[in-house]
């Protein structure tokens, strides 16, 4: 038997839902599922999303309530748009690994797409994590180097993932990722037999940066030979005002836009799309009430 379970876990709804569950969100589910093929697919969840990505995806997956984090509750950001903007995804650093220490598996982001799956040999270490490119410490100017915490692999009790927790709440300085992204490879430094750190271009192999989101969302390169799964990086062009990384943002992201616009993203999203119909649900309702009225007034 493995170290680490086929047990892959995702977080979402730790904010309100002010918009139905998305299009990309429903794919990274459906790709884990006809990629993986997981022994368990868990959703932790504070707010229960809704919509029709949702529904359909729903009933095939585990869905367990969460509670915001104690520690990231109490914490004091110097500037209040910061803490409002991301203390639910630090919620969710703290959740991911709460959860990957208890249970062992393979936690990702919801905003990543599934491509192949991992070797077993990956599942036969006590953790997994890909390195990312270095980061901005926005205290000191200087770029760190960075493991990112969006893909993690762990077996149950996981030295590596106890130590991470234990130092994460005096790393948590407002930043977005002190406490998850350079924390782990300051702890790869002390600890480098307890971790196994993968190529950037395993989970990443297109970057956070500018020109790594221009080609994986507005241009077409299919050179992820040797990537499980690329990440989206939403955060970082979500929403349409922002524009400082992409001029591209979620609305843009449809059926539609998937199925008729050859980028990098969409060449790889659209096997998983789901299958089109139609008619909806409703109409053949409708349409089945209307035959049963004909029929009953002609035997009246």
């Amino acid at each position: 038997m493995a170290r680490i379970p086929r047990h892959y876990h995702f977080i979402f709804g730790l904010r309100p839902q002010t918009e139905p569950f998305h299009l990309v969100h429903y794919l990274c589910l459906e790709s884990c599922l006809r990629i993986n093929r997981p022994e368990r697919i868990t959703l932790y969840l504070h707010h229960e999303p809704y919509g029709h990505y949702w529904d359909l995806i729903k009933n095939r997956i585990e869905r367990v309530h969460v509670s915001p984090n104690d520690v990231v509750t109490r914490q004091r950001y110097e500037e209040v748009i910061i803490g409002k903007e991301l203390r639910y995804a630090h919620h969710a650093d703290f959740i991911r690994l709460e959860k990957l220490l208890e249970h062992g598996g393979v936690y990702a982001d919801l905003d990543t797409l599934f491509l192949k799956p991992p070797p077993d040999e990956l599942f036969e270490e006590s953790c997994v994590i890909g390195r990312e490119s270095p980061v901005p410490n926005r205290r000191t100017g200087l770029h760190e180097a960075s493991l990112c915490n969006a893909v993690i692999f762990a077996e149950p009790g996981a030295p590596f993932v106890r130590r991470w927790l234990e130092e994460m709440p005096g790393a948590l300085n407002g930043s977005w990722s002190n406490h998850s992204c350079q924390l782990p490879e300051r702890l790869r430094e002390r600890h480098p037999d307890q971790l196994r750190v993968e190529p950037s271009g395993a989970f990443y192999p297109y970057m956070w940066t500018p020109e790594g989101l221009r080609k994986l969302l507005e241009e077409c390169h299919t050179d992820w030979a040797g990537a499980y799964s690329v990440h989206l990086w939403a955060h970082l062009w979500w929403a349409r005002e922002r524009t400082d990384f992409s001029h591209f943002h979620s609305g843009l992201l449809t059926e539609r836009f998937i199925r008729n616009r050859d980028t990098t993203y969409t060449l790889a999203a659209r096997p998983f799309l789901p299958t089109p119909q139609r008619f909806s649900a409703r109409f053949f309702q409708q349409i089945t009430r209307a035959l049963r009225s004909l029929s009953n007034s002609a035997f009246a």
